[in-house]
């Protein structure tokens, strides 16, 4: 599965882009037919502390999956934006079991 990750705002250092391609890795795994993602990691210029951007689109035959979580950490962004992306992976894979 090929992975683009791009950064707005700030540089992603190789710690947090390895953290993304593990979690996404995971992913794929639950389904066959992903052929690859994007990740946009965004750092917000707001005052508050949720101010990471995690948007996360996985491509897969048919519509593609998406989901933008923001949160403390960028690695907190991105556990629950996956956390999103398998659920709606799971209703596709029901879907297309026809459950």
């Amino acid at each position: 599965m090929e992975v683009t990750i791009s950064s707005l705002h700030f540089k992603a250092d190789a710690k947090l882009e390895n953290f993304v391609r593990e979690k996404l890795s995971k992913v794929a795994s639950l389904f066959d037919g992903v052929i690859g993602s994007e990740v946009t990691l965004k750092l917000n210029q707001s005052s508050s502390n949720e101010n990471k951007i995690a948007e996360i689109k996985i491509i897969i035959p048919g519509n593609d999956l998406f989901a933008k979580k923001q949160a403390k950490t960028f690695e907190e962004a991105v556990d629950s934006t996956i956390d999103a992306l398998k659920k709606q992976l799971q209703r596709r894979k029901e879907k297309i079991r026809g459950i």
